[in-house]
């Protein structure tokens, strides 16, 4: 059985700066029916005004993902890390004993669009961490790409946590089947276009969950971008 999570649910939080919008509580957004999902914390979809950002702050014991679907997010930490993340980069800051960071959108003129995702590590007070990876639309188009995994699997993302996550891009009439691993549970998270997902049709912003095993199938209507969480 899916469960749905239209966008339209979601908390969001308009900054001016900021726009945000959050599939689980968050700061000032607090819903006890959806305080996160397995090890799945976070799933917050923020738009950044140009030459803005988050200023230098603290995190600790948390895996953290950033995901680009547009413009380019400048990050700068305190192991002494600095890049640029743009589409098709993932980008894991392992927070562990603690870290200071900041995000900014680099650009004058364009937002910047993203996806940033928190993760419960395996144990408290690990060593932090950074990576950061390309996965271009020919690995993900038509396929599962698996970019992050507790062991760095097939080139992807190392993390320190018991998940697996897959992003996806599927075009008009493409298709997959996700079948969820034994006793696993399964999120789906529609990033951009439109997806059918066991004959309903999702939007941007639109998931689905599942605890009880059952193959998903998947079908692109328009260009869909979407990432599909595998949680204990």
């Amino acid at each position: 059985m899916l469960t749905l999570r239209r966008a339209d649910e979601r908390g969001h939080a308009d900054h001016g700066w900021l726009d945000s919008y959050h599939t689980f509580s968050f700061a000032g957004y607090h819903d006890p029916k959806h305080m996160g999902f397995r090890t799945l914390r976070v799933i917050n979809e923020d738009r950044v005004a140009p030459g803005k950002g988050f200023g230098t702050h603290g995190h600790r014991d948390m895996e953290i993902l950033s995901y680009v679907l547009a413009g380019s997010l400048q990050h700068r930490d305190s192991m002494g890390n600095g890049s640029a993340i743009r589409p098709g980069d993932v980008q894991r800051m392992s927070a562990g004993t603690g870290v200071q960071h900041s995000e900014f959108n680099g650009s004058q003129t364009e937002k910047v669009h993203f996806l940033q995702i928190w993760i419960l590590p395996r144990a408290a007070n690990l060593s932090p961490g950074y990576e950061q990876k390309h996965f271009s639309p020919e690995e993900r188009r038509g396929k599962l790409k698996l970019i992050a995994s507790e062991k760095g699997e097939e080139g992807s993302v190392s993390l320190q946590s018991d998940l697996r996550l897959y992003a996806s891009l599927l075009g008009n009439g493409e298709k997959q089947l996700w079948t969820p691993p034994k006793g696993r549970s399964t999120w789906i998270h529609l990033a951009k276009g439109s997806l059918r997902v066991d004959g309903q049709l999702l939007g941007p912003g639109d998931a689905v969950s599942t605890s009880d095993g059952t193959p998903i199938p998947l079908e692109g209507v328009d260009l869909a971008e979407f990432l599909v969480f595998d949680l204990p």
